[in-house]
């Protein structure tokens, strides 16, 4: 495939440098294949923020040069930001059968299934896209039908690990084929792009079957009923959570939007199987024995509205803590989820249930690999150039020194942070000019007109508040004849607060009483520099100060 001024340029959108947003753009011969294209969700400093996408901005302005999508597998940090691209693509996505099924429900809800080109592929498969080819090889991940990848290219061949475990029995049979790595890479491989999650955890991680004996004596040492809670695309998980009903004799109830469409697309799928006299409706608990009930819910990550978290709180319509009650947190605690998760907890502890979670009981298993794994990939593919994707930067700095442990040259392995290209020439490498990479911000239906000025304003009225100043002016004489009157909101209680808010009048009164023909937008900034002051001296609070000014 090579040519005398055959390239591949690698140019990273998101995934690099943090965990989320993944979505890497490969470009060679005028040709482009993507590779995953994922969403992040909200920091704490992210007021109002839905979701965050990658910038599309250089991928859109030649977006014609596109041959292809490929996913390689269904979690929202590598399918969710799709609904944002594809208005604006017409190109096959290829992906596994459940990981389209998962981007078709998407795609339903944002009225675009009809207008994708959804193209199916199974493992071992090898399809062209212009000048790239890419063959299809199994891993083993906490969701099922995920993929590695081997790419073909004009300067060499390049292996993407996806994300992996090296799970030697996997539930669902779907193991990590190290086998299809190796056979694929024996020609000699340019570049892996291994999966750098789990770096910082030694050894090998926790295999499904060692899960799955935890949840089996928990299951059946437990007295009450048993809550259980896992990411809703945990299809392997969940299929246990059934067996281990039907063997202890319980039923499961399953409440949460996200874990009831899952569920039944699996099964639509025959990924999941499950008898008819194994589930039960949530109006049916109220007449079983606590002993006899498992409930399903969401909430793993103490999201604000999920079912866990209702229930902790008790707000749940139908569903209050029993003494006796196990909530068992089958997932892990996502960074910037703690202080939610923790909240909780803590609250299901004061309804009087026992709650483990992954830091007190082995009952969830990373679906990454951990250090020992990935130094297996690393020796399986042999590769000349290294670059570790999905992590933060000290992930990608760690799993570059593993690279170099396992024999590839210091100056050939890579940390490629988000928006820096990078180009393979048949001899040697060659950084490009970086592009802009930071993240677009989705809320509601508004795409990328949240930026730093409005996030900075919504900052202060988060943590200082607001306060309008409404005045009505006589347009001739420049009397007042309405006000002024001062609406607080999230700075003080009123009624608390009255003698200040009159001082904060009078001193509106003194500004029109001794300058009287100031213009309406000069008044209005001696107001709003006048009340900042005043509230600063007496409370050492800086709120928002929005002046009204009306002249009739």
């Amino acid at each position: 495939m090579a040519g005398q001024d055959a390239s591949v340029t690698l140019t990273p959108l998101g995934g690099l440098g943090e965990i989320g947003m993944n979505c890497m753009v490969l470009k060679s011969a005028g040709s482009i294949v993507v590779i995953d294209c994922g969403l992040m969700f909200p920091s704490d400093f992210h007021y109002g923020v839905d979701v965050l996408i990658p910038r599309f901005e250089t991928l859109l302005a030649q977006k014609e040069k596109i041959k292809g999508i490929i996913l390689t597998h269904g979690h929202e940090d590598h399918i969710g930001a799709l609904p944002w691209l594809l208005p604006y693509v017409d190109v096959p996505l290829y992906g596994s059968e459940f990981t389209l099924a998962l981007l078709e429900s998407k795609l339903k809800e944002h009225n675009l299934n009809k207008y994708v080109d959804l193209a199916p592929v199974s493992a071992g498969d090898r399809v062209e896209m212009g000048p790239f080819a890419c063959t299809f090889i199994p891993v083993c991940h906490s969701i099922i039908n995920g993929f590695g990848l081997g790419i073909e290219t004009p300067v060499g061949r390049i292996v993407h690990s996806g994300d992996f475990k090296i799970d030697p029995t996997p539930m669902d049979g779907q193991f990590t084929d190290l086998d299809a790595f190796a056979c694929f890479s024996k020609p000699g491989v340019l570049l892996l792009l291994s999966d750098s999650t789990n770096i910082e955890w030694e050894g090998v991680s926790l295999t499904e079957r060692e899960i799955k004996s935890s949840l089996e004596r928990l299951f059946k040492q437990a007295t009450g009923r048993i809550i259980i809670t896992l990411f809703s695309s945990h299809i392997q998980r969940m299929q246990e959570i059934f067996d281990l009903a039907a063997l202890t004799g319980r039923k499961v109830a399953v409440n949460g939007r996200s874990l009831v469409n899952n569920i039944n697309l699996a099964r639509d799928l025959g990924y999941m199987r499950i008898a008819p006299d194994a589930t039960c409706d949530l109006e049916d608990v109220a007449g079983l024995p606590d002993d006899k009930i498992v409930l399903l819910v969401t909430g793993s990550q103490g999201e604000p509205l999920s079912v866990l978290t209702r229930i902790a709180s008790g707000e749940h319509r139908q569903i209050s803590i029993h003494h006796g009650d196990l909530v068992l947190m089958s997932s892990r605690i996502i960074p910037g989820n703690t202080k939610a998760i923790s909240r909780v907890i803590n609250n299901l502890y004061r309804q009087g249930a026992e709650v483990l979670y992954e830091k007190v009981q082995g009952i969830h298993a990373s679906g990454h690999a951990h250090r020992d794994e990935l130094r297996t990939m690393l020796t399986t593919v042999k590769p000349k150039f290294f670059i570790p994707v999905h992590g933060e930067y000290r992930h990608l700095v760690k799993h570059c020194q593993l690279a170099r442990e396992c024999g590839v040259a210091p100056e050939r392995a890579i940390v490629l942070e988000n928006g820096q290209p990078l180009t393979f020439l048949e001899r040697g490498i060659r950084f490009e000019e970086r592009i802009r990479v930071d993240s677009t911000l989705v809320d509601g239906k508004g795409v990328g007109d949240v930026g730093a000025s409005v996030l900075k304003e919504r900052r202060l009225l988060a943590e200082e508040g607001l306060v309008i100043v409404h005045v009505v002016l006589d347009q001739e004489t420049g009397h007042i004849l309405v006000g002024p009157e001062l609406i607080t909101k999230g700075f003080v209680f009123e009624q608390q607060y009255e003698h200040m808010l009159d001082d904060s009048k009078c001193l509106i009164l003194d500004i029109f009483e001794s300058s009287p023909r100031l213009s309406a937008k000069k008044s209005a900034e001696q107001i709003r520099l006048a009340l900042r002051g005043f509230f600063r001296k007496v409370l050492d609070r800086d709120p928002v100060v929005l002046p009204l000014i009306v002249s009739v």
